[in-house]
């Protein structure tokens, strides 16, 4: 035969075959050769071989067959790059035909051979001669007449007798499962599943080894974990006078494998067939580097391995599969940290629905911050604080949220909004909170007023129904289907050690309140890299003191305004101090618009004016003053510290005390001030001469030194541009990403989900920009940043904060510009350590 063919190779230890050429089956396949286990003889063709197949050039038949000798039955197997892209099922016994089959009713029985041979002719029937498999329905096929009328109705339905030559039989088969792969149904679906358009499909054609008879034969597979665990157990199912994978077929009467005080085991009835299978599993454990399930045949007691597959695993299961090799010594720590996908530590880090639980799916949106809850659905945020003090779960449903919901937001399980992307203001608080949350789901018909929620399907939910929300899939789901629990075990603490002594890039988080910082301790972040002050004056005593700032007339009443929210301010410092126990915290200054902290219903209006002791007249002529047409690019961040400078004075002092405080009982604290939306130098230059000044007052009032570092958060594109200026100013510079993409393209981050499914689906965008960042666009701004900056101010640190700080994708472009940390929302912290870590593992391998 053609052995070493480029097309068509008999699998030998040394043989020519590689994953990218004849696919993953048939290099596995070698492999358990190179083992001397008992595998059948085998024959692979290659990815070209197979293309060729699709077009009509057969390879020569008769010299493929050459290495199994006269008489022997074939199978023909898939064999893709990547199981996971599926492929043609199997068909097993190839080359039966009526001088076969008397001659194995000799040797197996008639009732085996009888079930060979229909098998065959059903399979061949279906996938080769393209017939109506309920051509046989009519047939009893466990008959003793089943062989002769499943022969009679194929000769009626094709129009001629069944073939009886095994070249024409391969050849048939063969050229069908090549013709599969390349129909447009096929491509599409691996294509939905990663695969490349072009990717290629390797066959391996197989000598049966039969699995009946008359001595102790059936099929099975095996494995040493559990894939949804991960944990070490003897696991599969073996059938008894079976073929293939009929073991594992719904309602298949199998055995269990190890001795079970609930029925027969295999390991009872063929002790010396299952010591050989358990041998042969923990050398191809060992030998392959890998939990592998292994699909055998026993035949008259004698093992047979026919295929070995990576296992189908959970993410906790991967962690816990890559630990245990690592500390085997059989992979090593590095490796062990590239076996496991970073963003796949959601799984871990949330409850998840269960992946067999029965999913009752009544819209989608997109997928804004992992996990899955389940609770009864609110519409304001009142309610769902409502719901929290009963001790009920709820879902807080909104058509976007604002700052004035995160209380709501802070009481609710889950969180689902109609508008918005990943960058919204839903999305960022709720990833923060660890909160699952579907953003942008205008599938479904929100009409918050009448307090009703409408499925695709025309059904209607009200306030009080249970849903759930799965954040991970971006799936809306009625009822509430069972969850797994999050797992944070020894093996993530493990893997999560092996990634912090890897990686070359910092990881910091989000965090705004106490109980923020607490998960980023928990999680190891080196620090706050970006603290958002304006969530802590949300409160209720804190909302009115900050309305009555808003409504002074001169600085004075601000700042007697300002006063009293010092004291609470300054405790909120000090409280986040401790806990990052000597970590830096990068504090930014007050950024958004006034108005944000302003009712905009009549009946808040007149509550507020209730409250401030003023006409109601007066309240609406000041909302409608201080109403702005794009609020996000008007009176906010460092216009409004310059305009308004009470507020910043205030927060520097808050810092500058609590800084004092808290380095009094624990480590000392350096505090890192931040500028937002600044956009040129004079802008620095006000506000740190401010700054400057609360220092210098603080250290005299105080009688004690300390010290501080600026910074700007650098979220214009003008900022980027203009960087060799500012940075002489400053200590650190931290890309704000979500901001400078909004600004960078023109879109609104919290209206860009309505289109951009669409305008990534037809290329006008790689990728969602606020998902994945843009190197080439926003990138450029980075890097040009980065540079100019560095140029000026060579000590510069430099970060990037925006969410796209917790994405693999954009963790690799801020290593390569030289950013010194990432910060990230700290539910996605593991996974920024896990992907900074593999990022410097593939600049070690090249």
């Amino acid at each position: 035969m053609q052995k070493n063919s480029p097309f068509i190779t008999l699998v030998t230890p040394d043989a020519p075959i590689a994953v990218q050429t004849h696919g993953g089956r048939a290099k596995c396949l070698q492999r358990l050769f190179r083992l001397d286990l008992p595998v059948p003889t085998t024959v692979a063709l290659s990815f070209d071989a197979v293309h060729r197949l699709a077009s009509g050039d057969m390879p020569d038949i008769p010299r493929l067959i050459e290495p199994f000798g006269d008489d022997q039955l074939l199978c023909v197997r898939p064999s893709s790059e990547d199981p996971d892209w599926g492929g043609p099922r199997a068909i097993l016994n190839i080359g039966i035909n009526h001088d076969r089959h008397a001659a194995l009713i000799g040797s197996i029985g008639k009732e085996a051979a009888d079930e060979i041979y229909l098998r065959f002719i059903q399979a061949y029937s279906e996938h080769v001669a393209r017939l109506d498999p309920d051509m046989f329905d009519d047939i009893d096929l466990s008959g003793p007449d089943a062989l002769r009328a499943a022969l009679e109705v194929y000769e009626d339905e094709a129009e001629e007798p069944f073939p009886q030559d095994m070249a024409t039989q391969l050849g048939g088969v063969l050229r069908s499962m090549a013709r599969a792969w390349e129909g447009t149904s096929a491509r599409l679906l691996r294509m939905a599943k990663g695969a490349p358009a072009d990717a290629g499909l390797g066959l391996v054609v197989q000598a049966m080894v039969f699995g009946l008879g008359r001595g102790e034969s059936g099929s099975g597979v095996l494995q040493l974990v559990d894939g949804d665990t991960g944990m070490p157990v003897i696991k599969g199912r073996y059938l008894t006078q079976s073929q293939g994978r009929e073991a594992l077929e719904a309602g298949a009467k199998s055995l269990f494998l190890t001795c079970d005080s609930r029925g027969p085991s295999l390991e009872e009835a063929q002790p010396e067939a299952f010591a050989n299978l358990i041998s042969h599993a923990q050398l191809m454990r060992q030998k392959l580097r890998e939990e592998m399930q292994m699909e055998f045949t026993v035949q008259d007691g004698e093992v047979y391995i026919l295929d070995g597959v990576r296992i189908q695993r959970s993410a906790r299961a991967a962690v816990r599969i890559a630990v245990a090799l690592a500390e085997e010594g059989i992979i090593s720590h590095e490796e062990a940290l590239m076996r496991v996908e970073p963003r796949a530590l959601n799984e871990l880090l949330h409850r998840q629905v269960n992946p067999n639980a029965k999913r009752d799916v009544i819209g989608a949106g997109v997928a804004a911050s992992p996990g899955a809850a389940s609770g009864r659905i609110v519409f304001t945020e009142a309610a769902a604080q409502a719901s929290a003090a009963r001790g009920e779960a709820c879902i807080l449903v909104r058509r976007q949220t604002s700052p004035e919901d995160v209380r709501g937001m802070h009481a609710a399980a889950a969180v689902l909004t109609e508008r918005g992307g990943v960058t919204s203001h839903a999305a960022v608080i709720a990833r923060g909170l660890g909160l699952p949350c579907v953003v942008g789901a205008s599938s479904l018909r929100f009409q918050t007023k009448q307090r009703l929620l409408t499925a695709r399907d025309g059904r209607v939910f009200r306030e009080g129904d249970i849903l759930t929300i799965d954040g991970t899939n971006g799936e809306v789901l009625s009822g509430e289907p069972e969850m797994l629990e999050a797992t944070l075990d020894g093996a993530f603490k493990q893997l999560m050690i092996w990634a912090d002594e890897t990686r070359d890039i910092g990881v910091r988080a989000n965090a705004d309140t106490p109980a923020d910082a607490k998960t980023a301790r928990n999680f190891k972040a080196q620090g706050i890299g970006l603290c958002r002050t304006e969530h802590m004056f949300f409160e209720e005593d804190r909302l009115t003191v900050m309305r009555e700032m808003i409504f002074a007339d001169d600085p004075e009443d601000r700042r007697a305004a300002l006063e009293r929210l010092l004291p609470i301010q300054r405790a909120d410092f000090v409280e986040l101090f401790k806990i990052m126990g000597g970590k830096p915290v990068c504090i930014r200054l007050f950024d958004p618009p006034l108005h944000e902290f302003l009712p905009s219903n009549r009946t808040g209006m007149r509550d507020l004016a209730e409250a401030l002791d003023l006409p109601l007249s007066d309240v609406e002529r000041r909302i409608e003053a201080l109403s702005e047409y794009n609020p996000m690019l008007g009176m906010r961040g460092v216009r409004l510290g310059i305009t308004v400078p009470e507020i910043y004075d205030m927060q520097a002092r808050a810092i500058f005390e609590a800084t004092l405080d808290a380095s009094k009982d624990g480590a000392p604290v350096v505090p890192e001030i931040m500028i937002p939306l600044v956009s040129a130098k004079r802008e620095v230059e006000l506000v740190k001469k401010r700054i400057d000044a609360v220092a210098a007052a603080v250290r005299t009032e105080r009688g004690e030194a300390f010290s501080f570092r600026l910074g700007v958060m650098v979220e214009t594109p003008r900022a980027a541009l203009r960087a060799e200026d500012i940075a002489p100013h400053c200590d650190f510079f931290s890309f704000g990403t979500n901001d400078l993409t909004q600004m960078t393209y023109g879109l609104s981050r919290d209206d860009a989900g309505r289109f951009m499914s669409a305008y990534v689906q037809q290329g006008v965008y790689p990728e969602d920009p606020f998902h994945t960042l843009d190197a080439e666009g926003v990138g450029e701004l980075l890097e040009l940043g980065a540079t100019r900056g560095r140029a000026a101010q060579p000590n510069l640190t430099l970060s990037v904060c925006g969410e796209h700080g917790g994405s693999p994708e954009s963790i690799a472009f801020c290593r390569k510009v030289g950013m010194d940390y990432v910060s990230c929302s700290p539910f996605r912290v593991p996974v920024a350590r896990l992907a900074a870590a593999q990022l410097t593992i593939q600049d070690k391998i090249g």
